[in-house]
């Protein structure tokens, strides 16, 4: 291979990554632009610092204000604004379903030894002596 064409290719394999990074750097700022102009009151938000709050107000073009407690608005600017939070809906039905017991596997315990417990390593093992019980 000629050394004439070793530096072109050579130039041309380091500058391709730094332009793709550079694209998709770009299209991400992007998308996180469009997010911070489309919030709306009631959206939950995480801002840059990693505040999680609520928006109270969005009426503003460059600042919003978010409820971060009962009571307790701040004001923000929309850049400060990281990502929004995805509310779960799904929520209510685990809770729900965590009423009802959940069954424990079936699975035989083994001692240290490799033998099943009986009722006696067991009950050692569920007893704990207190600082009284040692005095009396």
């Amino acid at each position: 291979m000629d050394m004439t064409l070793l530096f072109p290719i050579l130039i041309l394999l380091l500058f391709i990554p730094i332009f793709l990074s550079g694209r998709k750097q770009k299209r991400l700022q992007a998308e996180t632009q469009q997010m911070q102009n489309a919030l709306s009151e009631g959206d939950v938000v995480t801002t840059t610092s990693g505040l999680r709050g609520t928006i109270v107000d969005a009426s503003y073009e460059d600042t919003i204000d978010l409820e971060i407690a009962d009571g307790v608005v701040t004001t923000w600017l929309r850049a400060a604004i990281r990502d929004k939070v995805a509310t779960d809906t799904h929520v209510d039905d685990e809770a729900a379903a965590s009423d009802t017991p959940t069954e424990l596997p079936s699975t035989p315990t083994t001692s240290t030894n490799g033998t099943s417990p009986d009722v006696s390593d067991t009950a050692k093992d569920a007893t704990v002596e207190s600082p009284a019980d040692e005095k009396k």
